[in-house]
């Protein structure tokens, strides 16, 4: 969903016009400047489309390490994963240094961008708009979220920035530019990693888990290929979650997996596969992604010791995570480490590998001679007195033609309730030993005699999901 996020200097009534925009008393109003220090959420319902409402900390001149620094952080998150920045205003007190300063560090993040008067209560405020124009932000609006006005043209500015913002989602679907989601549970390194591979400072980063709390998407490029890479915030587990911006954080990212077309599954090196990390496994397993296993931190994994130690160490925390993700048995492992630099190019180096093959398509005669082999091997078992005859296979594009789209197979068979989860398993394995298709699940469709005219349905591995 859409996010529009409400910013601005302390006790300018940011929370009250969330509260108005979100039609219910969430955010505390109080006078007192720095009462809402956390990021707040809701949803917008009073346009033609509903949008989420992002209601963050005021940002002071000197932020201060043990109160106003994390409140910075929280607003520059909510900037950088919003469709439209709303910048709060006091028409009471006029333009400050401070809103300037704002307003100037807005336009740099090229976000589009509303200027929002509050407190005009009465008419004769109205003229105090044109205090604000040396803040060079247009569209300027009156409002006043305490009394109600001026709220139904601030909704109408918005949606005409959020339809922008889809048409532009159209334009980037039609050039078919691949999406990248960087996921995993909070302080494994996303945001340092998706740094590193731009070159610069984009998302916030601390020791502090959570620190991340949006999805932020950034496009990239890098030897002439283009991608949207998705920082989300760190999944973790549900009953830990004590605020609704942490419920939030693992909603994006649980959407952030269903829009990527490949996941990287950021694992700690220095601790190893968590429960965590394998319910996240199972969540990109469930959406049927291209994935890789990245082992970061391995610059403090392999600090010390000779280089056959160094190897041996290498071999035994990749069995280890393929071991233990045991949901993603085709996901590549790279390790790496994301502060350093060390190795981060051959995350690159997989992610074009699995690329190529997902645009591999296997001769309609080859994969039939596959097949016609992998039975005679192995006969599929016997269901009471029938047995499951392969009459025919070829593979079939994916249905949205996406990029890092896992392969589908199609087979033709007498009847499929004959093909166990177990027979499957054995074909994609076969499947699997003569292309490989790394990072890549692969999908049967079973097709019967007597399902001509009916849509085929995936055929799942044993544990659901496809492999």
């Amino acid at each position: 969903m859409r996010v529009a996020a409400i910013v601005g200097r302390p006790n300018v009534g940011k929370s009250a016009l969330f509260n108005r925009l979100a039609r219910r008393q969430i955010s505390i109003v109080h006078d007192q400047p720095g009462v809402t220090r956390d990021r707040l959420t809701a949803v917008c319902r009073l346009g033609k489309a509903p949008f989420e409402i992002v209601d963050t900390g005021g940002i002071g001149a000197d932020p201060d390490p043990d109160f106003s620094a994390p409140t910075h952080e929280a607003a520059e998150a909510a900037v950088a994963g919003a469709s439209v920045v709303i910048l709060v205003v006091d028409a009471l007190t006029g333009a400050t240094p401070l809103d300037a300063d704002l307003a100037r560090r807005l336009r740099a993040s090229k976000r589009p961008l509303i200027l929002a008067v509050n407190k005009v209560d009465h008419d004769r405020l109205e003229a105090t708009a044109g205090d604000f124009a040396r803040l060079g932000i247009e569209p300027t609006l009156t409002v006043s979220a305490a009394h109600g006005l001026g709220i139904d043209g601030l909704v109408q500015a918005i949606e005409e920035h959020l339809a922008e913002e889809d048409a532009r989602e159209e334009e980037e679907e039609a050039e078919l530019i691949p999406r990248l989601a960087v996921v995993g549970r909070p302080n494994v390194g996303k945001s340092s990693l998706i740094n590193t591979l731009l070159g610069e400072r984009r998302t916030i980063v601390s020791n502090i888990a959570g620190t991340t709390r949006d999805a932020v998407d950034v496009l990239f490029e890098r030897d002439g290929q283009r991608f949207v890479l998705c920082d989300t915030a760190g999944i973790r587990h549900r009953s830990k979650h004590n605020t609704s911006v942490e419920v939030f954080s693992v909603m994006r990212s649980e959407q952030a997996i269903r829009r990527a077309d490949l996941c990287i599954l950021v694992v700690d090196a220095t601790t190893g596969p968590t429960a965590q990390d394998q319910k996240i496994a199972g969540l990109i397993q469930k959406s049927g992604k291209a994935a890789i296993i990245v082992l970061n931190k391995w610059d403090l994994v392999s600090a010390a010791g000779q280089d056959q130690e160094k190897r041996e160490l290498l071999k035994e925390r990749i069995e280890q995570a393929q071991a233990e993700i045991f949901f993603l048995p085709h996901a590549p492992v790279v390790t790496l480490s994301a502060r350093t630099g060390e190795s981060v190019r051959r995350l690159l180096t997989t992610i074009e590998k699995i690329r190529q093959h997902a645009a591999r398509r296997v001769g309609t005669g080859v994969l039939n001679r596959l097949i016609k082999n992998a039975t005679t091997r192995q006969p599929p078992p016997l269901r009471g007195t029938r047995r499951l005859k392969i009459l025919y296979a070829t593979q079939i594009p994916d249905d949205h033609h996406r990029p890092f789209a896992p392969p589908i197979f199609l087979l033709f068979v007498n009847d499929p309730i004959l093909v166990p989860a177990s027979y499957r398993n054995y074909l994609i394995a076969r499947i699997r030993d003569q292309w490989e298709f790394p990072g890549l699940p692969i999908t049967l469709r079973m097709r019967g005699r007597q399902s001509e005219g009916r849509a085929s349905t995936p055929a799942r591995p044993a544990g659901g999901g496809t492999r």
